[in-house]
C-alpha cells in the first residue's frame, strides 16, 4: 500500500502542452482555470467511497466546507485529494482509508478545488456531491 502524491509544479508543467492555446491551469488569468476538469484516483487512500481506478470531476470555483472532498496542495507542495476537515479552526486532510494519516494544512488558500462528481465502469458507480 503506497500513497500517491503529485508535485505541483511537476503536475502544471505536464499540463502546460496542453494549454498553451487556450489557456489553462498553467497561464494564469484564463478562462480555463475555473473550469472543471477531470482526474484518475491512482491509490486506495479513499476508499471504499472512491475506488482505485475511478474518474473524479474536480471544480475549482466549488464551495468549500467542512466534510467536502477535495484536491489540495499539502505542505509538501504535493496535491492530495482528501476529505476536510475543520476542527477548532483547524484545516485537516483526512483520507477515508485508515492505514493513511491525517494531514494539516495552513488554510483554505492549499484547496484547489472540491470534488464534485465520480464516475467508474458501471453507472451504478456514478455519483454527485455538493448537489
Amino acid at each position: 500500500m503506497s500513497e500517491t502524491r503529485i508535485n505541483v509544479e511537476t503536475f502544471k508543467q505536464n499540463l502546460q502542452p496542453n494549454f498553451k492555446q487556450g489557456g489553462g491551469m498553467g497561464e494564469l488569468g484564463s478562462c480555463a482555470e475555473s473550469e472543471p476538469y477531470a482526474l484518475q484516483v491512482i491509490d486506495d487512500s479513499m476508499e471504499p467511497e472512491f475506488a482505485k481506478g475511478c474518474i473524479i470531476i474536480i471544480d475549482p470555483t466549488g464551495i468549500v466546507r467542512d466534510g467536502a472532498y477535495v484536491f489540495a496542495v499539502d505542505n509538501k507542495d504535493e496535491y492530495i485529494f482528501r476529505q476536510l476537515r475543520i476542527v477548532d479552526g483547524k484545516h485537516i486532510l483526512v483520507a477515508l482509508n485508515a492505514s493513511y494519516p491525517p494531514l494539516e494544512i495552513s488554510g483554505m488558500d492549499r484547496i484547489e478545488g472540491v470534488i464534485t462528481q465520480r464516475a467508474g465502469r458501471r453507472r451504478s458507480y456514478h455519483k454527485w456531491y455538493d448537489k
